[in-house]
């Protein structure tokens, strides 16, 4: 059975300190208010800067339930990469997943199918969890290309894969036009592209392994919308911006399953 999953994505903004008082909020407010499911159900995992790993990863080292991503590596082993980050770097703090293909990452730093596939690999070959996000522009929606837009960027980058190495990945859908913008996709919306993913997948890989695949939402995602979001029946998760910078905020969202 698929994996719930409330995963922060700080993108770039604490510094060291304040990195680690937000982790000790949220851990400390888990302790208070533990959520119903165990570790193997449901998954929390703080998407923190480079500069917090290694911290972050000692920090939750003694909570099951908790885990550390990098919010991106380069798609390359190692060499004269000025400012890049390897997967055997981040393997080395401790962190067990790596944020891959955000919009951001494509729109600001031209990331392609191409890359994010060696990406991918690269995070299995080092036995860690890809957290592969798709989605689409405002005008591919209005223009009603955004199953075809998030299928091409889906095969593109994942469907290389063998089922075993499929099987360790977990989806974000993230609409572009509802990222930082306090638009979030409808319930049913989000549910709808949920849906064709999964197809997608079952069509490739087989129904069995499809609906083991986690897949998360993502945009705007906030402590009064998650739990309509959550109860869709192929959202099994999000993927939370800033809302997983607020400690009470994040709470309630790992709480809304």
């Amino acid at each position: 059975m698929r994996k719930m999953i409330a995963a922060g994505n700080w993108k770039m903004n604490t510094t060291l300190e304040e990195g680690k008082l937000l982790i000790k909020n949220i851990l400390d407010g888990l302790m208070e208010n533990p959520p119903r499911q165990q570790a193997g159900e449901l998954e929390v995992i703080f998407g923190v800067p480079y500069i917090t790993l290694p911290m972050a990863s000692t920090m939750v080292k003694e909570n099951p339930q908790v885990h550390i991503a990098a919010q991106n590596c380069y798609n390359k082993e190692k060499g004269a990469y000025t400012g890049e980050i390897s997967v055997d770097m981040i393997k080395s703090t401790g962190a067990e997943y790596v944020i891959i293909g955000h919009s951001e990452r494509r729109e600001y730093f031209n990331e392609n199918a191409d890359m994010l596939a060696q990406k991918v690999d690269l995070t299995l070959s080092r036995e860690l969890i890809p957290i592969f996000c798709c989605g689409e522009k405002l005008e591919i929606r209005e223009a009603g290309n955004h199953f075809d837009v998030v299928k091409q960027q889906i095969e593109g980058s994942l469907f290389h894969l063998d089922a075993d190495a499929m099987k360790k990945v977990v989806i974000a859908y993230e609409p572009i036009w509802a990222i930082g913008t306090g638009v979030t996709a409808s319930p049913g919306q989000a549910q709808e592209m949920h849906a064709h993913i999964r197809r997608l997948l079952v069509n490739k890989f087989g129904k069995e392994l499809a609906d083991d695949i986690s897949i998360l939402y993502g945009g705007s995602v906030n402590a009064k919308n998650a739990n309509e979001l959550f109860l869709q029946p192929d959202v099994d998760g999000g993927l939370v911006g800033g809302a997983s910078l607020k400690a009470d905020d994040f709470i309630t969202i790992i709480n809304s399953f």
